[in-house]
């Protein structure tokens, strides 16, 4: 029977058979099962469980099993496309709504959705702002609520969405279906957060937690000073475990000084930032995909759905800004379960940097008054002129503020303005929400952000087992 042919599975003992037909494996790991028949059997699970282990299977087998439609809340826009593409070729009908369509082809997937087509739909929270949507979707009956990158739900996470609030009244839309949250991240603090935001009381939705333990994985901190000793750090580890690698870097400026370095070394590697065109990234993370015994310097946007097995080391060559999002970048080395390095190089000059990051990301009540105010009277001029006469105009100091790049996203996820990065198109859609108004509130969040890079920083200097210490912020029990 081949994958593309249409198979009902309707038991709940039928979630191996699902397994085996449409993604090849004949068991399960860890605790898939029990997760799945947890939510065959109609109740609520918040899964916190490391990065590439397999959290997607949790709903798409239940997916696959119901013959209702399960909705997946996800933040990630350019990820979709790749998870649908993957679902279409193993035979499970699925598709994506999001901001990157063209009008004709969104409103014929809305069309396809209320005519009772698709099995699986991925959208981000912001969609459930749109009528068109609302409607569409009203009229289907929703199996299951998966929630991805859950942590995003809670102001305590370290990658806060303003929409994933909301997600009470998205359950409600969608008459309060079965739910999944699902993280690789999240403290207790956080998981508590998550429940409460759902409405649900802590009996109503079990607990999976996978634990953050990854045998394989070898972590490390080396002091060093200076560019010379990290790049010859990164040269010896490359050459050590000569196979696939990834070096983070907070600046796009860093990462082009060291790849300078490397080619005049003539070491072969990978680039990959944002400022690259879309075709060029895509084509760096196919060479990447492909490729033995290659590693790519990248910043943090690199990983974010990169599922390679064979991944022998992750160097950070700058301090991250949160235990959080270290564990997620380094949860994407040994994923098959071979030897593979963690390395964090630990200059502590690279901490003037992450003061300057957490200080773009942390404007006050005045400049987002300022910028709302420009945005009312300038459009014009900034549609004409481009986002470098607003920074111009706003307190503008030097050409390192960021922090007008900061208000425009936060605006954009409050829902103050819709914004697809090209200026012209911005338009204000409803006023400053209190949050950005109220400078108590603002002080909190800039704490927050500079009590995360001190713990990262005791961290580094942790003397004994480093797993230990991680598994201690996340308040899980540790065996080494």
């Amino acid at each position: 029977m081949g994958k593309g042919e249409v198979v009902l599975f309707k038991k709940r003992n039928d979630a191996v058979k699902a397994l085996e037909h449409y993604f090849g494996y004949t068991h399960f790991l860890w605790q898939q099962e029990d997760i799945i028949n947890h939510i065959l059997d109609k109740q609520h699970a918040l899964v916190v469980a490391p990065t590439g282990i397999g959290k997607s299977i949790c709903y798409q087998i239940p997916a696959i099993i119901n013959n209702k439609l399960t909705v997946v809340i996800s933040p990630l826009i350019a990820l979709m496309k790749d998870q649908v593409d993957v679902l279409n070729k193993r035979g499970i009908d699925a598709t994506y709504i999001n901001s990157s369509l063209g009008r004709n082809l969104r409103d014929s997937r809305y069309s396809a959705l209320k005519n009772g087509k698709y099995r699986i739909i991925y959208v981000t929270p912001e969609r459930f702002r749109k009528s068109a949507f609302v409607e569409s979707i009203s009229v289907r009956a929703i199996g299951l609520l998966a929630i991805d990158e859950a942590h995003c739900i809670s102001e305590w996470g370290h990658d806060f969405r303003p929409d994933y609030t909301r997600m009470y009244d998205i359950r409600k839309i969608l008459d309060n279906p079965v739910t999944i949250a699902l993280t690789a991240t999240a403290t207790q603090e956080v998981q508590k957060d998550i429940i409460k935001t759902l409405h649900l009381e802590e009996e109503h939705i079990r607990i999976f937690h996978a634990g953050i333990d990854r045998p394989n994985l070898h972590l490390q901190v080396e002091n060093v000073l200076g560019d010379d000793e990290k790049l010859e750090h990164i040269i010896s580890i490359a050459n050590k475990y000569n196979g696939n690698g990834i070096v983070y870097f907070n600046l796009i400026k860093q990462l082009n000084n060291f790849s300078d370095l490397l080619t005049q070394r003539k070491i072969t590697h990978l680039c990959y930032h944002g400022k690259l065109e879309q075709r060029e990234r895509a084509k760096v993370q196919d060479i990447f995909m492909e490729r033995k015994n290659t590693f790519v310097l990248a910043t943090n946007a690199f990983g974010m759905g990169i599922d390679k097995d064979d991944i022998r080391f992750v160097t950070h060559a700058d301090i991250p800004g949160s235990i959080e999002s270290y564990y997620q970048e380094i949860g994407r080395a040994g994923r098959d379960g071979m030897d593979s390095l963690c390395t964090l190089l630990y200059d502590e000059h690279d901490l003037l940097t992450h003061m300057e990051f957490i200080k773009w990301n942390n404007p006050g009540v005045e400049y987002y008054r300022c910028v709302y105010q420009a945005l009312e009277e300038n459009m014009e001029k900034i549609s004409a002129y481009g986002l470098d006469w607003l920074k111009e105009n706003i307190y503008f100091k030097d050409r390192h503020d960021f922090r007008l790049e900061t208000a425009l996203n936060m605006f954009d996820r409050f829902g103050v303005i819709e914004y697809d990065s090209d200026p012209s198109g911005i338009k204000i859609i409803s006023s400053i929400p209190p949050q950005l108004l109220d400078q108590n509130y603002l002080d909190s969040k800039l704490k927050r952000d500079l009590q995360k890079l001190h713990t990262l920083v005791q961290y580094t200097k942790h003397k004994a087992d480093r797993k230990a210490f991680i598994h201690e912020y996340f308040g899980l029990p540790y065996t080494p």
